[in-house]
């Protein structure tokens, strides 16, 4: 059990009303396949409006990858008794407006840089879910780990390519 999970829990036992600090299982899995329609519809974005190749070819990427994590993503979910979500993350649909505004060199930076940004936080939080046990969606947090890993990596290559 994390620390975040047991401080949750002590607080709890000791009748301190304090929101939960970390997610379960099934809000993990809801909230990653909120995160794959993100990269995707994000990614797809990238492809038709992308100022240069790199970026257009990050963008298929992410298409590619985050589409084959959503779907073993919400095959899990099923076993679990969760709907998948639809709808993007409330960030991605903020950065989606952004960048349905931006062109060129512009539109490159703010993806690169929004890129980083949510693959690093992707990053911790599938690293806390995959310590925090062996069942199936702690497996799956860490069989996530490597290709989040690469495009934060192709992400940064671009970030310091501009």
């Amino acid at each position: 059990m994390s620390v975040l999970r047991l401080f949750s829990l002590a607080l709890v036992v000791a009748g301190v009303a304090y929101p939960a600090l970390a997610k379960t299982e099934k809000e993990f899995v809801a909230d990653a396949i909120k995160g794959d329609n993100s990269e995707v519809a994000l990614g797809q974005l990238a492809v038709t409006k992308g100022g240069n190749d790199q970026v257009r070819s990050f963008g298929q990427i992410l298409v590619n990858d985050h589409t084959k994590h959503r779907n073993e993503t919400a095959a899990l979910a099923a076993k679990l008794g969760v709907s998948p979500p639809d709808g993007m993350s409330t960030d991605a649909q903020q950065e989606e407006a952004k960048l349905q505004k931006l062109t060129g060199d512009e539109f490159d930076k703010e993806f690169v840089q929004y890129m980083v940004k949510d693959h690093e936080k992707d990053i911790s939080e599938f690293k806390e879910e995959a310590s925090d046990g062996d069942g199936p969606v702690q497996q799956l947090a860490s069989r996530s780990l490597p290709t989040l890993k690469e495009h934060l990596r192709i992400a940064r290559g671009l970030q310091m390519a501009e």
